[in-house]
Order: structure tokens, then C-alpha cells, then sequence
């Protein structure tokens, strides 16, 4: 029987990269990055998950997703994570986090703030379907009223 690995215990022997509560997705995100294994932090999405890194482009599917996430874990240092909202609804839930990649040192490398919807799968975890890696760090629009 394979036991999930959780926040309180993320080292234990058979610790896979799946999260059974959905304010747990960053988290683990930021495990699986840290371990440097695509297939770690391909294991948090589902199979026709969309993924926007910027305001320009989104990729469909895990094939796309992982050619831009193999882009992400060349950039070196630790990924620290933390979320500032999860709502669920149903099998649903609304997250918005916030995250860094920090050298040795502790000098940032890479932040901002990602806006995440996760769904619950029939096995009770939960994968991202849509991520907005920076969609809560993009600047507020100004809109004139007239």
C-alpha cells in the first residue's frame, strides 16, 4: 500500500508526489521542484491541465506543460512556496500562492504569485487543471471610469 507523503511528513520512505488536500498543491510543487525530477512535478498535473507562465502563451496538455516546466527547473537554487487562499468548492478548489526560488545564499532568484484551480480526482487526490504560474504578480489593470 503506497502511503501519500503531507506537509508534516514530506520525507517519509514512500513519499510520492501527490497531494491529498488541495492546500497542499504548492507545497508539494515546491518539493517536487526542489527534487529536480520532471516527472515529480508532472505527477501534480492532469493529463489535459493548461499552464500559463506569462500573460501570452498557454500550453495544453502534459507534453507542453513539461517542455516549459524542464525550462523552470534549469533555473538553479530552492523553490519555497506558500499559499495565501485555497477555496474549495465540490471537487473543485481556488488557490493563490505565493513563491520563490532562493539561492545558497538566500538571494532571491525568481518570484511571484501564482493563481491555480485544482479538481479532485476520482481517487481522492487532487491535480492542477489550470495554473497560472504568475497570474496574481501580472499588475493591476487601470480601468478608467467615465
Amino acid at each position: 500500500m503506497i502511503r501519500y507523503g503531507s506537509i508534516e511528513n514530506p520525507f517519509q520512505e514512500d513519499f510520492v508526489f501527490k497531494v491529498s488536500m488541495p492546500h497542499e498543491m504548492n507545497p508539494t510543487f515546491a518539493r517536487a521542484f526542489n527534487t529536480r525530477d520532471i516527472d515529480n512535478l508532472m505527477a501534480l498535473y492532469a493529463q489535459n491541465a493548461v499552464l500559463r507562465i506569462d500573460s501570452e502563451k498557454t500550453f495544453t496538455g502534459k507534453a507542453a506543460i513539461s517542455v516549459e516546466l524542464g525550462k523552470l527547473l534549469g533555473v538553479p537554487g530552492k523553490m519555497r512556496s506558500h499559499n495565501n487562499f485555497c477555496i474549495e468548492y465540490g471537487n473543485i478548489a481556488l488557490l493563490r500562492a505565493d513563491h520563490r526560488i532562493v539561492d545558497a545564499d538566500g538571494t532571491t532568484i525568481l518570484s511571484g504569485s501564482s493563481a491555480e484551480v485544482v479538481r479532485r480526482q476520482p481517487d481522492g487526490t487532487w491535480l492542477d487543471i489550470i495554473d497560472h504560474a504568475m497570474g496574481a504578480t501580472l499588475p493591476r489593470v487601470d480601468l478608467e471610469m467615465k
